[in-house]
Formats: C-alpha cells, structure tokens, sequence
C-alpha cells in the first residue's frame, strides 16, 4: 500500500512538472522550425533544429540591447534592495523601540498596496526628479517598490541570529555599525540569495512600470523590446517570436539555477525562525 501511495505521489509530481514545461518546450519547438512549416505539420514534437531563427531574432528585435539595459536595472535594484532592506532590517531587529516598530508595521501595509496604483504620483515625482527615460530612475523606482518585503525577510531572519556575538563584539569596542557589516551581513547570505531571487525575475520583467518611464526606444527593457518586436508581425512569424522569447529567458533561467539551492533556506531561516 506504501508503494502504490508513493507511486501516485511520484505520479502527480511527474504529470505537473510536465504541465508546467509543455509552454516552455512548445515555445523551444516553434523557434527551432523554419518560417515555412505550421505547428500543427509532421510531428509536431519533432522541430526542424533551424538554428537562423536565434540570428534573426538577436538582430531584428534589439534585444542585446534591451538585455543590457535589463541587466543594468536589475543590478543597480538589487544594490538598493540588499544593502538598503539589510540595513533597515538590522535597525527593526536588534533596536525595537516603539518608531521603529512603526515603521516596519507601514513596510508590512506597503507589501499589500499593488505598484501600479502608485503609477500617477510617481510619475510626477519622477519628472522633478528628471529621472523619466533614465535607467538609474527605473532602478529606483523596482528598489522602492520592493524594500518592504526585503526588510520583511531580512527582519525575520536577522531575530534569528543569536545576539552574544554582537554583544561581544561590542565589547571588544565595535560600533553597532561596524558590528552589523563584519558580523551579521555576511551571515546573511541565505537570505540575500532568496531576496535575490524573489525580486530579480520581476525587475527583470517590469513592464507595467516601464512602459511609463521607459518611453524612449534606446532604454526600453527586455519586456517592451519583446512588446514591439512582436507587434511588428502580430502573429505572422512564431518562429522569429519564439527565437527571441527563447533568448529572453536564458539569462532568468541561468540565474534561478545558480542562486536556487539557498532560495529555501534563505526564505525558511528569514520568516519561520524569525
């Protein structure tokens, strides 16, 4: 009974990993096809491993180019996020007094209020800033909105450490500023790589946010170079399409497989601990 219960355990594991992967393995058949061939022609499982589609794609679309400016925001975000979101997490954890308790209580309300509703007011903001059209601005812009939930892991996970360590270095004569980056942030680590990765695969697909302060061409990110590029066919040629989405996502799928060992720890040690 044991076997067949973890036969059908082993069974759905299977059939949903499959779901899952079946956009992306379709996806992968239409851009390795030739312009000439339908989907639904031949073996659909079987595609015709027409590799110029890649080429095409790469230099039609700019998306070297919107991978550039993607990676530049996402990095410069990211910056914000850990060093920022550490810092503040630090200050919540080892000194609750009753303003900064405040404050992590609207950090915790921020987390349920959607980005987009802050479209408008930020936009005005932006313009006395003079930061429209500017990769550092966008930057800016996915660091803010996602500060509340790093400082919410990093708070949790921060509660966790014991604190003799500290005490003991501030014994020996550390500030709490030096005590905090020679001793706790680089206990961090698990729960950098989990805000890593809860917040790099979505700054790295913004649209909804950079479509009003990326308008110009030359600082559009991966998502709006896709927008255009696919509306320039709207539907007419998958396999350029496809070739390019393909493009698009290697660097998200590169990056989830380098940091997805420490994602459970990070996120299991920063809010079940905590």
């Amino acid at each position: 009974m044991k076997k067949f219960r973890n036969l059908c355990r082993y069974t759905a594991i299977l059939l949903i990993c499959l779901l899952c992967l079946t956009p992306f393995l379709i996806l992968l058949i239409l851009s390795l096809n030739t312009p000439q061939r339908n989907f639904y022609e031949g073996n659909m499982l079987l595609p015709d491993f027409y590799f110029a589609n890649f080429a095409v794609g790469w230099e039609k679309s700019n998306i070297g180019n919107a991978m550039v400016n993607s990676g530049i925001i996402t990095v410069g975000s990211i910056l914000l996020i850990v060093f920022l979101g550490a810092m503040a997490g630090f200050a919540i954890a080892r000194f609750p007094i009753k303003m900064n308790r405040i404050f992590f209580s609207i950090l915790l309300c921020c987390m349920m209020v959607p980005g987009i509703i802050n479209t408008v007011p930020l936009y005005t903001l932006m313009i006395k800033l003079h930061a429209v059209n500017t990769l550092w601005g966008m930057a800016c812009v996915c660091a803010t909105l996602a500060l509340p939930q790093a400082v919410f892991v990093f708070t949790g996970f921060i509660k966790a450490l014991p604190k003799e360590v500290e005490e003991a270095a501030i014994i020996d004569g550390c500030s709490w500023t030096k005590t905090f980056w020679r001793i706790d942030f680089p206990l961090l680590k698990p729960s950098i790589s989990a805000v890593v990765i809860l917040n790099a695969f979505g700054i790295w697909n913004n649209y909804s946010q950079a479509v009003f302060f990326l308008q110009d061409s030359r600082k559009h990110n991966v998502p709006q170079a896709l927008s255009v590029y696919f509306q320039q066919f709207a539907g007419a040629k998958w396999n350029l399409m496809a070739a390019t989405a393909v493009i698009a996502i290697v660097p998200v799928i590169a990056a989830f497989l380098l940091f997805q060992k420490n994602l459970i720890k990070g996120l299991t040690d920063g809010a079940l601990k905590g």
